[in-house]
Parts: structure tokens; C-alpha cells; sequence
């Protein structure tokens, strides 16, 4: 089912679309027979990832494959969108230094900050910005050696119990790794580099019959993306992550990621595979368990469920042509981007035949949900 921007009554209560208003642990609603996918923005520029915030205030990168202007918006509740946090801040860096190179991971945490993983520059960046004040909260930058050769810092998790960042880092010299970075001090970390966990499956990525690739012309080869997938559940108790060429979902005690005394082999040895997915780029997760997944093989949004099983959630060809990053939002919504990357000059030989409508879009999920997962 497929619904566009306006009210309507579902089991006897009436929703608005375009109205988020303010969330708390105690809204709930009646169990619903199928998703809902529903437009939320119509987009002219191809989004990258998305987050939401305790207010409701929905943030998305846009994918830097497309070279855009603005790299943060924040989504308006009638669909138009505006440079976040600032026009300044949303543009490339000026000689004071104010500005982001090119964002793809955002996260809301449940103090409203809003954390932006800048990969690019010379050195990455982390900048948290402050939605309830509209100020900035922070600037923390990745260098080396943690950040490696060839790194491409691309998705992140916030966890505010253990006081860390997570960051999914797809590329490196040495291979794909975690990246954990301590609030408390700003210091960084790589773990879990050449762990099966964050290897990518030698698996061709298919999307409408064509093998996605990276690379120009006979430079061409087949994509194989490592890490790139994360998030947290709303206990921050586990850490949940897998390769986007990859078919195992994984999570780690957030506990013991956090923990910078902890022995390499005694990290490793917590890591455990939680259940199966799709190749996929984006996820997020309910209270009750279930992780929600970026079926871009299959223009679909799947569900993991706590037994480990894999299905097929929401589907549509046309408005889920390649679903990228995912967000909890109030009252039991999953939002997600779609932007149509596999069409990208950068997936596409060289050749970008992408266009414009990309969307945001958003489904019911199965349990409550706490924003900025």
C-alpha cells in the first residue's frame, strides 16, 4: 500500500503524515496488518542517510556521489527542505574552517544533538550540532592512523550510555574496520579490522539485471563493500552491523566495543552473528528487536526479527530503487532515503543515469520505536 502526504484513520486513530509533534515512551498503536509505505519528501537531489530527531525533526545527508551543494538538510514537515544546520555549515568549509566536505552518516542522539560524519578533507570529522539549542556541540576529528589510506568513513551509531561513537569505516589499506571514538576525551580507535564481520561476501550485487560496479570504463570492477551498516538498540546494549556485501547481520556488546582496555582477541570473542540479511545499505531497529534492513537487490525495506530470520517488509519497484539509510522517528514510523545510487556514475561504469524524483519515504514498523536509532 502506498500512500501519499496526508490524514488518515487507521484502526480508529487519526494520523497526520506531516505532523510529528513530540514523541514519548508511552505512544502507542494498535498493530497494523502491512507497513504502510508513505511518501514524506519528493526530493530533486539524490539523499544519502537519515535521522530523526527526539522532536521529530527529520536530517538527511545527500549523497555525495552526486556532488551536491548542501550537504545536510533538515526535511520540513510540508516536504520542502532547508540547509542544516546552517547554510554556512552546510556548504564546503570556507577559509575559517566552518562548513562539511562530504557527509553521508547522521545520527540523532536523545539529548537532540545531531552527529555528522564528515569523510572527507584531509583528516575526518565528526560534527555534533546542538537542535535544541541550535548551536554547535562539537568537533572531533578522526586522524590518522586510525583513519587509514583508502578509508571511507561512511555510517556511524551514537550510544550515550557508554559515551562512544561507532563508525562503520568501508575502505582502509588493511581492510574495512570499526571505528569507535570516546566522548569523554575525543580519542579514536580501529577494531575489528580483517574480522569476518566487516569482510565483504564475494557476492555479485544485481539491480535490475545489471552487476553493480565501481569504477569508470574498463576500470570498471564489481563492487564488493565491506562494513557499512550499523546501529544500536534503544538499551544501547548491543551494536548491530554487517557488510553491505554481505549476508550475515552481526552485533557486539556495545559494553565491549566502548571499552578501550579491552584485548583485541577478548573484542573478537564477543562478536557473534545474530541472523541472517539481505546485500543491503542502510538499518535501524525497533524496541522490540527486529532490525529493519535496505533491500537494494530487491527495491524493498526487510525485517530481521530476534529469531534471526530474514523477510521482505515493504516493496516497490519504482519508490524503493535502492533504499540507502534508515531512522527510528515518533509513533512507530521507519523512515528511510531512496536515491537511486546504483544508477550513480560512481556504481554505473562512469555513466550516471540517475534521476530526479528521489524520496524519502517512510513504513509502520512492527514494535515501538525511540528516535535517532
Amino acid at each position: 500500500m502506498v500512500r501519499g502526504l496526508s490524514r488518515v484513520a487507521i484502526a480508529g486513530v487519526l494520523i497526520s503524515s506531516v505532523t510529528l509533534g513530540t514523541w514519548s515512551l508511552a505512544d502507542e498503536l494498535p498493530a497494523l496488518p502491512d507497513p504502510e509505505l508513505e511518501i514524506v519528501a519528493t526530493l530533486q537531489q539524490g539523499p544519502g542517510n537519515i535521522t530523526v530527531t527526539p522532536e521529530g525533526r527529520i536530517v538527511i545527508s545527500n549523497h555525495q556521489f552526486y556532488e551536491p551543494e548542501y550537504r545536510v538538510l533538515e526535511v520540513l514537515p510540508d516536504g520542502t527542505t532547508k540547509p542544516f544546520p546552517t547554510e554556512q555549515w552546510s556548504r564546503a568549509p570556507g577559509d575559517d574552517g566552518i562548513g562539511l566536505n562530504a557527509v553521508l552518516g547522521v545520527r540523532a542522539d536523545p539529548l537532540g544533538v545531531v552527529w555528522m560524519l564528515d569523510n572527507g578533507g584531509e583528516v575526518p570529522k565528526v560534527v555534533g550540532w546542538n537542535t535544541r539549542h541550535e548551536r554547535l556541540e562539537r568537533v572531533i576529528y578522526i586522524p590518522a592512523p586510525v583513519t587509514r589510506p583508502g578509508s571511507f568513513h561512511n555510517d556511524l551509531a551514537v550510544d550515550t550510555a557508554h559515551q562512544a561513537l561507532y563508525i562503520a569505516d568501508i575502505g582502509g589499506d588493511r581492510g574495512p574496520a570499526l571505528v569507535v571514538v570516546d566522548l569523554k576525551t575525543g580519542l579514536a580507535r580501529r577494531v575489528l579490522e580483517g574480522h569476518p564481520s566487516v569482510q565483504a561476501q564475494n557476492r555479485p550485487m544485481v539491480i535490475d539485471g545489471r552487476e553493480v560496479t565501481l569504477g569508470a570504463g574498463e576500470d570498471a570492477t564489481p563492487a564488493r563493500v565491506g562494513v557499512n551498516p550499523i546501529t544500536i538498540d534503544d538499551e544501547h546494549e548491543w551494536v548491530y552491523f554487517g557488510a553491505m556485501h554481505g549476508t550475515d547481520l552481526w552485533r557486539v556488546p556495545a559494553k565491549a566495543l566502548a571499552d578501550s582496555e579491552l584485548a583485541p582477541e577478548e573484542l573478537t570473542a564477543q562478536v557473534e552473528r545474530f541472523g541472517d540479511k539481505p546485500l543491503s545499505d542502510g538499518i535501524s531497529m525497533d524496541s522490540d528487536g527486529n532490525v529493519y534492513i535496505t533491500d537494494v537487490e530487491n527495491h524493498a525495506i526487510g525485517v530481521t526479527t530476534p529469531d534471526g530470520s530474514y523477510r521482505i517488509y515493504a516493496q516497490n519497484d519504482y519508490l524503493l530503487s535502492w533504499p540507502d539509510g534508515m531512522s527510528a522517528g515518533p509513533h512507530r514510523w521507519m523512515y528511510a532515503t531512496v536515491n537511486q545510487l546504483h544508477r550513480s556514475a560512481v556504481l554505473n561504469g562512469g555513466e550516471s543515469v540517475s534521476k530526479a524524483p528521489y524520496y524519502v519515504v517512510r513504513v509502520r514498523s512492527l514494535g515501538r520505536t525511540v528516535p535517532g536509532r
